[in-house]
């Protein structure tokens, strides 16, 4: 009897130490169906014979989300937001408005501060916010939509999150929807339709939903996907040096094969002790200066770095920077010349042979 218990013992500390999952359904707006969704995997998670309860959900009287609470087992609110060890039981309980604050005494201010003590009780979460509450980017919604948010979480509970699901619609399908009544009740849809849910609006705070949750998504993959098996993002580093002509023809044709592949890229400048500021003239430097100025003005992430071991610091760049395409110029001269009697192009020749990393030459 007494090594029952202390293998029960033993359990109750396992099963305390063993956080729950975080699932987060995120949208650009009310109505696009984020509720709905987790109503729908809550019905599919209990005819899966997982013990899965609603906590809160707020369905806005929208008939069709309303319509799926039905068999559904509901928790009295309290005891899971203030009594959290009656539910220690439980496998995985629905968290509605995530970035919702609290009614004063409560036992914390805000609801996502309730999400983390329920998943430190060993219990999963599946919860639902909107974009425009992310902390990080309060100022841009202010700026696209006029409207000050004060219900906001930290970016962490997203960069927390075991699970980021976009629920998409295209603006002209919010509309609709809105248009429908399917989003307000009949009486608000005319002012929604000139204040909030406007198109110019609705496709930015789309794009927003979209770039987080791709930022995230590649978050998790470097975290979790072993570096030899993961599909990489193409990454070009353009290298130049302080010759006018050549620097500019390599940034501006990195600059088209970044956009092309919508793939981020930098301008990596080596100073080597012959291109010291005191050993090149001023109007050389001047040039160089514009052409990380045009750089910068495209789009690139500036790079410069002191030294002689030029070919060194280039591969070491591009492992450090995941690249994927080393752009360099090419020369004025003949380029078997070039690779008999330039030790950098030919180091550099020598190591992408043993690398996946392409070396291109622009003329």
């Amino acid at each position: 009897m007494e090594e029952e218990n202390k293998v029960r013992e033993f359990l109750d500390l396992v099963k305390k130490n063993r956080r729950g999952k975080l699932k987060i359904y995120i949208g650009m707006s009310a109505g696009v169906g984020k509720t709905y969704r987790m109503l729908q995997e809550t019905h599919a998670l209990l005819r899966n014979g997982v013990d899965i309860r609603i906590g809160y959900i707020e369905t806005h009287q929208r008939k069709e989300t309303h319509e799926l609470l039905a068999g559904l087992p509901i928790i009295p609110r309290k005891k899971i937001f203030y009594r959290a060890k009656e539910i220690e039981e439980m496998d995985v309980v629905v968290v509605d408005e995530l970035a919702h604050t609290n009614a004063e005494g409560s036992k914390n201010a805000k609801r996502w501060q309730d999400v983390y003590d329920i998943l430190d009780a060993g219990i999963s979460v599946i919860s639902a916010v909107n974009i425009q509450h992310l902390e990080s980017i309060n100022q841009e919604i202010e700026q696209i939509t006029g409207i000050s948010v004060t219900e906001r979480i930290p970016d962490k509970i997203l960069e927390t999150a075991d699970e980021i699901v976009n629920i998409d619609l295209t603006a002209d399908e919010l509309l609709t929807r809105l248009k429908e009544g399917k989003i307000y009740q009949a009486n608000k849809i005319e002012q929604a339709l000139n204040n909030f849910f406007k198109s110019e609006k609705i496709l930015q705070l789309r794009e927003l939903a979209l770039k987080e949750v791709a930022h995230q998504v590649e978050r998790k993959v470097n975290i979790e996907v072993p570096k030899q098996i993961k599909l990489r993002q193409e990454r070009f580093m353009a290298c130049i040096s302080s010759n006018q002509e050549t620097a500019k023809v390599v940034i501006r044709k990195t600059a088209r094969l970044a956009s092309y592949y919508h793939s981020p890229w930098i301008v990596l400048y080596v100073q080597s002790n012959k291109e010291n500021a005191s050993r090149i003239k001023l109007d050389k430097q001047r040039y160089l200066l514009n052409n990380l100025k045009l750089a910068a003005e495209l789009g690139a992430e500036i790079i410069r770095v002191k030294s002689d071991e030029i070919t060194k610091t280039i591969i070491n760049m591009a492992d450090e920077k995941e690249i994927t395409t080393i752009c360099i110029g090419k020369p004025h001269f003949n380029l078997f010349q070039l690779i008999l009697s330039t030790s950098v192009f030919n180091g550099l020749l020598k190591a992408m042979a043993k690398k996946d990393t392409d070396l291109v030459i622009l003329s």
